[in-house]
């Protein structure tokens, strides 16, 4: 314990931030904290090697790092000091030092101030510190984000010490209060660091840490640096289990001494009242904070309990409520039962096996006192106010050395007094002297408990309400499984974790409270009902060190601990066996990844709706010499031949997309007119996604057809003030794939992305923003195969799924004892037609020279690094680029190739130099230049009047001429010393580099060989090192022979050439013998996308001309990058460098799936292959078991099981949850090979995360429920939409104005018409700029209502008017009543009247007309008879039987 104090006291001592600029940084919404990288690599300064060596010996250099907040002139959080260095005989100190932070005030005001200090020895051993200057590093600038620049940067360095920054004009650019130390700077770079993101609960906020720093938690590197790759312990789930409390002397003394010191301090306070009123100050209740504190900051925020009254009496134990409590105290002395402070449950904790994670205490007071209307205390009013104070504290080490946990019982000592804790509060004590926690073996105050393990003992969960979820919500990061060595085996990691104990915060210090309020006065309590305690801040806050006083909002205490005795055994659970995990398949529904390529339904259209289409007057797709281009059927196979298509004289291509029509499809729910407008998304090649404009739906007049065959709606442009634009009728988009889109020789790739690709178009409802399915094109007719130009007509069925809970009688099982699981149907509903025409014309290429036409793709895998060096001769510009040498380096002046070096000359040059003609560096501004030639000319007058001074004036200005000249000298020699060695170390480097291209797609592995060789003459063990992890050594020689026979590469294979330097699989070696070769394989492959989602929503495109020109710049899913692999030998000196260029290509995207899920919470899916993609269907008999999945972001879960042959295959993901309406994208990319080699599927995954509202409700019968919706920060003119207009109304149903900042009430009417489980969405959406507000997930559970009669009915089968009956009802009330009719099948029923009003006592004949069938079956059909309020009065069953 001792111990964990001192490492806590020294980390403690941290300056918080300013409040302001916290508020700054949360008012532009900036409230996660990020990781951030700064690395300091060295500091030339010849100037300060000047200033600070003089007279001192052995003098060694330090930097010193902290943050200020520049505009209140505040440093805050601690100084980082590097180690100290010695400087080298070129001014020129060298740190290699990386620092850590993570911080959420990520403003430009904060930056971080780098000091450099020369520490040298003084005599009695102490060292002398002097400030040699210091930089100011500007972190954020004008974004969140540090400035992204590639490469290091340097850092000017200026005179002083970083305390003039605590003026407030210091950084005043007019004052020009700093100035620059010329020669001076500091090379650094600072870039984020997302590996912290998971260990950023280690240690707090703005602390600079590195990375050789002790955090507990952190699982030590072998480098030296933990954090920049960092692994987290394994931790273990412990229960602190028959925890108690005792107080010395007794907690009756205790507590009686403490109320009479508060409320004599009470007593002298002003407006106290009138004397004789004492005692008013009461106990409500006692609290313990339990929390697992690591030195640096709480793991997991502090649990707060319930402490209740124990009373033990001759070897029993009682708990006691409040009231006998209250008795007790009343009468000091008179109870000689000893009392305690008891935890009714055990408390789940989470621990590692480290020595400086602690279980840390803290006993809390909540007091009770009236006050006043005007917020004084007084003893007439009801209100009271209520007020925490802290009493005692203490900590324990569970691994420390000094412990002595065996599993046995604890007996932890608490203490009290102002020293410094974990929460940062003053603690109570009874005297000035702070209390030792270590006094005589029966005076001090004792916490006793017993640490378990999980699977010790069941540990039961107190009851949690919502709110205080929501208010103690902490992110928790998986920590990766690695094994803690010496870890005890009494704590083992629980395969199933038990809830959390409560929580309790300030703003839950409402309610009344259940367990009643006690006091320690002689007379009665004067409150003995229950009273709302309204918080205020503590009139104690000066009395006996109390504090810990905050000012919530609400009302009311809420006690969150139940009363978990019930039930438990006594006994202890030591003899319990572990539990053993079974099998377990997760019971929620697969989704069947329905590939967009799945032929459409073989149902046409009729004649009269093709008709129809193309009367509106669609433009024709031409070629280039205006001849329509040739027509092809899109169910007929297509022959593709890639000569004919590389023999094509035409090498560009223009795709046409022209968008003609759409097709209602009647539903359920659904009112018959929608959608009125459309918008439609989708990704061609490498184009940016496309959102088209906002489709308007032109309903056809239907008076002169039959009204049974459903005409398309023509579509029409509408522009962006609304007006439709039907000149000419539908969209037509142009996307141009020449020359300026395709890289050089990417033609092929365009190629074969037709041949196998099919396009999926997401539709959209214009107005309310909801998805109403997705349509797949294949592209594989848009292959010209030498015609000008082709094109085809597609009629595509717009696809959704749905997933619908229906009322289902399973055998054999009891739902309602399962209420977890329900059988959920998952249908694919088809929501509409789209039709459309596409084309792709060809186009001629101008060859531009340098810019080839060949296919520049590596045909043979193998990379020799031969040599294309200067081999003599001229070294003129000319040669070098006639001879396209590329590791040759010309000599240039020192001036024109460093531009530090030209600023400094320019300024040590004199006028009188200019005057005489010498040479000047950099160009002379004109007026400067005619004021020199003045001055020039009225000198030479004064020479010519001086005539016997003129031999004394030349011979002091050539003197002084060459002094200048001998500086300059000097100086250029000593920067030209400085930069030699980097220059021809550089120059070497360029030698030894063979440069590389590769294109890359995201999932596949790209291999190839290099040829490596020894150039010496005596071995070499060869090590190999990669700068970026995603290009690697084939280390396997059975993954090395897969990829050889893959790409047929036909070189040698070894066994066992490689050997892992220490056991790192990322640091391969290769022994070479004298002038020996050997071929390296390598392979190239990532994971990793960008995850940037489309915005929702059309866009706003002028539509002044029909064919919208796609842009021209690529879009790509991985980035650009170039990547070093060095081959060093033994001394470290490389023997070869293979610079790899990675050119991104496109992937080929196989399908997309869409997913709604309430935010904040985990979403868990499975999603099966179809069988005509599962490989097993293909005939490969092994397939099936080597299904592997990757994805894109590492923070989703994804992974497949082992199945048995012939068994359906599943991939199991697990999203993390975000808040609403954000939209999550990712890449699920599905291997069938063991090596991972090339993508068998690749999926484009969505997940649009909504607010959850549960709703419960019966079917035919109407249900409110209210919604808020807040406003945003500006005033927006909204309107709301729901995806089943016929089943749910909302209120406000137009466009109303939501001011900024305000909260609307939004009112919902849900009458469902079937019973069972159903998921409505909600939207509201700004109508002027078409974005989306913020929706809502509708999650019906709509149970079935009560039958009163049940019928039955036949209707012929056959294309007859169907069959009318009649039915009886009869008005139960004696008065007149109006009732409606309404029916779950109204496609099936109809009724004559929709509502009908009835005379109490009489009876009223409904109408009914059945619709007739073409096909026999049966079919249950509900009539519900509502009132006038939408409340079911009867529910009639009607079982049709068609025959």
């Amino acid at each position: 314990m001792d111990r964990w104090k001192g490492l806590y006291y020294e980390r403690c001592r941290v300056i918080p931030s300013h409040s302001q600029t916290i508020r700054l940084a949360q008012g532009s919404h900036i409230t996660h904290s990020q990781g951030f990288q700064i690395t300091m690599k060295s500091l030339d300064g010849p100037h300060i090697h000047q200033e600070s060596s003089e007279g001192e010996q052995a003098v060694t250099y330090q930097l010193r790092l902290s943050l200020l907040d520049k505009n209140h002139q505040h440093f805050f959080g601690r100084t980082w000091k590097s180690s100290p260095q010695m400087m080298k005989a070129n001014c020129k100190i060298k740190f290699n030092e990386v620092v850590y932070f993570h911080t959420s005030l990520r403003v430009p005001s904060v930056l971080a101030v780098v000091e450099l200090v020369a520490l040298s020895p003084r005599a009695e051993g102490s060292q002398h510190a002097l400030g040699c200057g210091f930089g100011i590093l500007d972190l954020f600038g004008s974004h969140a984000e540090p400035q992204a620049t590639e490469g290091d940067r340097r850092l000017d360095w200026y005179y002083g010490t970083p305390r003039t920054l605590l003026q407030p004009e210091s950084m005043d650019p007019k004052k020009q209060l700093l100035r620059i130390i010329e020669g001076a700077h500091l090379v650094f770079n600072i870039k984020p660091h997302p590996a912290l993101a998971p260990i950023m609960h280690l240690f707090p906020e703005n602390i600079l840490v590195s990375g050789d720093e002790n955090i507990p938690g952190l699982v030590p590197s072998p480098t030296g640096d933990s954090l920049l790759k960092p692994q987290t312990l394994k931790m273990v789930s412990c229960a602190l289990d028959r925890l108690t409390i005792s107080l010395y002397p007794s907690l009756d003394k205790f507590e009686t001494q403490l109320l009479h010191l508060i409320n004599a301090d009470c007593n002298n306070m002003k407006h106290w009242g009138p004397e004789g009123t004492l005692k008013a100050v009461v106990i409500q209740e006692r609290r313990l904070h339990v929390g697992v504190h690591n030195g640096w900051a709480f793991l997991e925020p502090p649990q707060v309990v319930v402490l209740e009254l124990q009373t033990q009496a001759q070897g029993s134990r009682v708990l006691k409520g409040s009231p006998s409590r209250q008795n007790s105290l009343t009468r000091e002395g008179t109870s000689s039962a000893a009392q305690t402070l008891a935890l009714r449950s055990s408390l789940e904790l989470k621990l590692a096996n480290h020595r400086d994670f602690g279980i840390v205490l803290q006993l809390e007071y909540v007091f009770s006192t009236p006050v006043g209307g005007d917020g004084k205390v007084s003893l007439t009013s009801t209100s009271r106010a209520a007020f925490m104070q802290c009493l005692r504290w203490g900590v324990w080490c569970p691994f420390d050395e000094s412990g002595a946990w065996k599993g046995d019982d604890v007996h932890l000592a608490l203490q009290g007094g102002a020293t410094p804790n974990p929460w940062a509060v003053m603690v109570y004590t009874e005297s000035a002297k702070p209390q030792s926690p270590v006094q005589g073996r029966g005076e001090r105050d004792v916490a006793r408990f017993r640490l378990v393990s999980g699977l010790e003992k069941k540990i039961p969960s107190p009851s949690v309400s919502p709110h205080t979820k929501r208010e103690n919500t902490f992110k928790q990061k998986k920590p990766p499984p690695s094994p803690v060595p010496g870890f005890r085996p009494a704590l083992q990691p629980s395969p199933r974790s038990p809830p959390q104990g409560p929580g309790l915060s300030l703003s839950q210090l409402a309610a009344t409270s259940r367990y009643p309020t006690m006091s320690h006065s002689s007379a009665a309590s004067p409150w003995q009902q229950p009273l709302s305690s309204v918080l205020y801040p503590s009139p104690l806050a000066t009395a006996h060190q109390l504090s810990h006083v905050a000012v919530p909002a609400v009302t009311n205490i809420g006690h969150l601990e139940a009363d978990l005795t019930r039930g438990s055994s006594p006994g202890g659970h030591e003899d319990w066996d572990p539990l053993q995990e079974l099998p377990f398949t997760p019971v929620h529904a697969p989704v069947v990844a329905m590939g967009t390529h799945v032929p459409s339904s073989s149902s046409r259209s009729s004649r009269s709706s093709m008709a129809h289409i193309f009367s509106a007057g669609f433009p024709d797709i031409v070629d280039r010499s205006g001849q329509v281009a040739e027509v092809l059927d899109p169910t007929e196979p297509v022959n593709f031949d890639p000569q004919r298509e590389e023999a094509d004289s035409l090498q560009g291509n223009l795709l046409v997309l022209q968008f003609l029509a759409f097709s209602r499809m009647k539903e359920s729910g659904v009112s018959p007119d929608w959608p009125s407008s459309i918008y439609i998304t989708f990704q061609i090649y490498r184009f940016p996604p496309t959102t088209t404009h906002r489709l308007s739906l032109q309903t056809p007049d239907q008076a002169q057809h039959n009204p049974r065959d459903t005409l398309p709606c023509v579509l029409a442009a509408v522009k962006q003030d609304g007006t439709v634009n039907t000149d000419p009728p539908g969209l037509q988009l142009q996307f141009p794939v020449d020359q300026a889109l395709l890289q050089p020789g990417e033609r092929s790739w365009f190629l074969r992305y037709l041949a196998l690709h099919t396009l999926q178009l997401d539709v959209w409802d214009a107005d309310s923003l909801l998805l109403i399915g997705s349509a797949g094109i294949e592209l594989k007719h848009m292959l010209r195969q030498g015609r000008a130009a082709v094109q085809a007509t597609y009629e595509l069925e717009v696809i959704n799924t749905e997933y619908i809970s229906e009322e289902a009688v399973v055998t054999g099982v009891d739902l309602t004892r399962r209420k977890g699981v329900t059988p959920i149907n998952v249908l694919t509903v088809v929501k509409g037609k789209l039709h459309m025409r596409m084309g792709n014309v060809g186009c001629p290429v101008k060859h531009t020279s340098g810019r080839p036409l060949a296919l520049p793709l590596p045909h043979s895998r193998i990379i020799s690094s031969h040599s294309s060096g200067f081999r003599g001769g001229s070294l003129s510009s000319t040669n070098i680029h006639g001879l396209n040498v590329q590791n040759t380096a010309r000599a240039q002046r020192m001036v024109e190739v460093d531009g530090d070096l030209l600023a400094l000359l320019q300024s040590r040059i004199k006028d009188a130099t200019l005057v005489s003609g010498g040479h000047t560096w950099g160009e002379m501004d004109d007026v400067r230049q005619r004021k020199l030639e003045r001055m020039a000319a009225v000198r030479q007058r004064e020479r010519q009047a001086e005539e016997g001074n003129d031999v004394k004036t030349k011979v002091m200005g050539r003197r002084e001429e060459r002094a200048q000249l001998a500086r300059d000298l000097r100086l250029i020699e000593a920067y030209r010393e400085r930069c030699k060695v980097e220059g021809i170390t550089n120059m070497l480097s360029r030698a030894i580099t063979t440069q590389h291209t590769m294109y890359a797609t995201l999932g596949t592995a790209e291999f190839f060989e290099f040829v490596l060789k020894n150039p010496y003459n005596v071995q070499h063990t060869v090590t190999i090192e990669s700068d970026d992890r995603e290009l690697s050594v084939i280390t396997d020689s059975a993954e090395w022979r897969h990829f050889k026979d893959l790409t047929k590469t036909l070189t040698p294979l070894e066994e066992n050439m490689f050997q892992l330097k220490g056991g790192n699989t990322l640091t391969p070696q290769v022994y070479l013998r004298p002038k020996e070769s050997v071929y390296i394989p390598l392979k190239y492959q990532t994971f990793y996308s960008q995850h940037s989602a489309v915005p929702q929503g059309p866009s706003f495109l002028p539509t002044g001309r029909q064919a919208q020109v796609a842009k021209k710049h690529q879009s790509n899913t991985i980035l650009a990058k170039t990547v070093k692999v060095t081959f060093r030998s033994e001394d470290g000196k490389p023997l070869a460098i293979c610079q790899v260029k990675v050119e991104p290509t496109p992937s080929m995207v196989d399908q997309s799936i869409r997913f709604y899920h309430p935010e904040g919470c985990f979403l868990k899916k499975s999603l099966r292959l179809s069988p005509w993609e599962d490989p097993a269907a293909a005939g490969d008999s092994d397939a099936g078991t080597t299904i592997s999945v990757r994805c894109s972001d590492p923070n989703v879960i994804c992974e497949t099981r082992l199945l048995a042959k012939g068994e359906p295959q599943d991939l199991y993901l697990k999203v993390p949850g975000c808040p609403s309406p954000q939209v999550k994208k990712f890449f699920l990319i599905i291997y069938t090979d063991k090596w991972l080699a090339t993508p068998f599927q690749i999926w484009l995954v969505y997940i649009h995360f909504l607010q959850r509202v549960d709703l419960s409700c019966y079917s035919g019968q109407q249900t409110c429920q209210s919604l808020v919706l807040r406003g945003t920060q500006a005033i927006r003119k909204v309107k709301c939409y729901v995806s089943h207009q016929l089943e749910v109304e909302m209120d406000p149903a137009g466009v109303f104005v939501l001011p900024p900042g305000a909260v609307q009430e939004v009112q919902l009417r849900v009458q469902p018409r079937k019973p069972g489980s159903k998921f409505v969405f909600l939207s509201v959406v700004d109508v002027e700029h078409h974005t989306l507000l913020t929706g809502w997930l509708l999650c019906l559970n709509i149970q079935k209502p009560l039958l009163s009669k049940a019928f039955e009915v036949s209707v012929p089968v056959g294309k007859g008017r169907g069959s009318t009956r009649k039915l009886t009802y009869t008005n139960p009330y004696t008065s007149s009543r109006v009732f409606r009719l309404h029916s779950d099948h109204p496609d099936l029923l109809q009724f004559k009247e929709d509502h009908f009003e009835v005379g109490g006592g009489q009876s009223y004949v409904i109408g009914l007309r059945f619709a007739s069938s073409q096909s026999p079956g049966c079919q249950e059909i509900y009539v519900y008879v509502n009132n006038q309020e939408e409340k079911t009065e009867e529910t009639f069953c009607v079982k049709v039987k068609y025959s």
